[in-house]
């Protein structure tokens, strides 16, 4: 069974899959909100069902004094929703610091600004579930 790693913002969801060991992440896309939790939603529950997904991974924003802000809580909620609505685990991981690590890789290789701007978010949900896939946690 696979693991889908979520970058859940406002405007997008950075998606990211696991293959079917859990030893790797892949980006898949970033997915442009529709302003309707019930499509949002809706479209996680087809990319659960057409990869064989089990456990979903979703990035939590916390503040550097580890705090939870207004983000990390609408990223709780989103992940209470999945859990909820589609009958499937979700784990809630810290991904302090993980857009600026983002960033920096698609700086290193050279990524234009206008295009990064488009991955950034994939990124992010590749670098939050691989650090979940290799933490004792996921095991």
């Amino acid at each position: 069974m696979r693991k889908l790693g979520l970058d859940v913002g406002t405007k997008t969801v950075g998606i990211a899959l696991s293959d079917a060991l859990g030893w790797t992440a892949q980006g898949i896309e970033t997915y442009r909100r529709k302003g309707d939790l019930d499509q949002d939603i809706g479209y996680i529950k087809e990319l659960i069902e057409k990869h064989d997904v089990d456990q979903v991974v979703v990035g939590l924003p916390k503040n550097m004094n580890g705090t939870i802000g207004p983000s990390g809580e609408m990223c709780q909620e989103f992940a209470k929703q999945i859990e909820e609505r589609l009958n499937i685990t979700t784990v809630l991981w810290d991904e302090r610091l993980t857009t600026a690590a983002a960033e920096r890789m698609l700086i290193d290789a050279d990524v234009s600004r206008k295009k990064r701007k488009g991955v950034i978010d994939k990124m992010a949900a590749v670098l939050i579930l691989q650090s979940y896939l290799d933490s004792p946690a996921a095991n």
